[in-house]
């Protein structure tokens, strides 16, 4: 990498990146970065090879052990300094904003962290700030669940207080569907990188209507927003994600409330720099706080919203935790379409892939940006109940969103999955 690079001698630490991570390590070593990942490497936390590709030194910790984390980070930096520390998870948020404080490196501020990693916290600050978050109640057992119903009412949504991919995240109608949704949850023995539930759950108002993310970042005061996402949701009572469109059309004084919004939202949370990705749910127009992420949003987003609108929020996470100067690193250039879209398969019906119809035709078509499988023939299908059941992905462009509605539409009749 040549000496002009305007990363050239600086040194970056990335705790498990995963895959909305990887752009960002591409950008780094591009920009003349070095990219060292602390992982732990095994499990669901197995590096894939598109991430080792982009990785120059490779220490394997249990990230999930701070204090062995933040040994890590001590032991690189005292070996040579590091420019900055970047959570490559949700999960990583609090404790990369810890460990930077330690290091004298950028970072959100550590008090930002309990609000950024619990739901409750989250919702009582957004609240605090005279901000809409839905009626909820906190609760640790089955009868402070019950009890908390009453104030919530129903419909109602149960979830983890601290968890992430919509992993046990269901609506809930009465007292029977509560009671058995939530003893689902207890007893799921399942990890997400190696975190299991901690018992600790949320109940909140159902809001009904459309579910959006806002995409943008923070620079010092300035609240930046890059686009807004329209998301596709699975069927009722799971939230699965099955697509997302960039950007979503909406007409000019709905978009300026919901910037407002997610603007307090940010001030709220005491998010100062960097990326964030806000989930919001719009009833009768007005939006209404699902959560905040101060992190790159996962599923691909950042690369529809770079394609669609030319904003590199890799390139934006990069020069403000590794103190770089913004407009040497050139976060937007010009965009490569009007709308992207991703499209995730999904085979709610089958237990087994056997096989896969359709998809090299997709692959040549010429609004087709990438395609992947995520899974091999006589691997077993996840029920339904969170990005888990996922079985790959489309990424396309289109000329407008209804374009891109129809485009999904299109995909899905065409790729079939026996």
């Amino acid at each position: 990498m040549a000496d002009s690079a305007p990363g050239h001698g600086r040194r970056i630490l990335v705790v498990e990146p995963m895959t909305s991570t990887l752009a960002l390590l591409s950008t780094a070593r591009r920009l003349g970065i070095q990219v060292v990942v602390a992982s732990f490497d095994a499990g669901d936390r197995r590096l894939s090879r598109a991430i080792r590709e982009q990785v120059d030194r490779l220490v394997v910790v249990e990230t999930n052990d701070e204090a062995a984390l933040t040994d890590v980070a001590l032991a690189l930096h005292a070996e040579s300094p590091l420019s900055g520390i970047i959570p490559g998870f949700e999960f990583y948020v609090d404790s990369v904003a810890r460990i930077a404080a330690r290091l004298g490196l950028p970072g959100l501020p550590v008090e930002a962290g309990p609000a950024l990693r619990n739901k409750a916290t989250m919702r009582a600050r957004v609240a605090a700030a005279g901000l809409r978050v839905p009626r909820y109640a906190e609760a640790t057992d089955l009868a402070s669940l019950t009890a908390g119903a009453e104030r919530v009412g129903f419909p109602a949504v149960l979830k983890p207080q601290s968890s992430a991919g919509s992993v046990h995240v269901s609506r809930v109608n009465d007292l029977d569907e509560l009671r058995r949704a939530h003893e689902w949850m207890v007893t799921d023995t399942r990890t997400d990188l190696g975190r299991g539930l901690d018992g600790r759950v949320l109940l909140e108002e159902y809001i009904d209507g459309p579910e959006v993310s806002v995409e943008g970042y923070v620079d010092g005061d300035t609240v930046m927003i890059a686009s807004v996402t329209g998301k596709l949701l699975g069927a009722e009572p799971k939230f699965v994600e099955v697509g997302h469109v960039v950007q979503l059309d909406l007409a000019p004084n709905e978009r300026a409330r919901l910037e407002e919004y997610v603007t307090g939202v940010c001030k709220a949370l005491k998010v100062t720099m960097g990326p964030f990705h806000c989930e919001v749910r719009l009833q009768a127009r007005d939006p209404v706080l699902i959560e905040l992420g101060a992190r790159l949003a996962g599923d691909h987003i950042c690369d529809l919203v770079e394609i669609a609108t030319g904003v590199s929020l890799a390139k934006v996470m990069l020069a403000a935790y590794a103190g770089l100067d913004r407009a040497e690193v050139a976060p937007v250039q010009v965009p490569r379409a009007k709308c992207a879209a991703i499209h995730f398969f999904t085979a709610p019906d089958l237990e087994t892939l056997s096989a896969v119809r359709g998809l090299a035709e997709l692959r040549d078509a010429p609004d087709v940006q990438e395609v992947e499988l995520y899974l091999e023939p006589g691997d077993p299908i996840e029920p339904a109940e969170d990005f888990r059941s996922r079985i790959g992905h489309v990424i396309y462009h289109a000329d407008s969103y209804a374009d891109a509605l129809e485009r999904r539409h299109g995909i899905a009749e065409e790729v079939r999955f026996e």
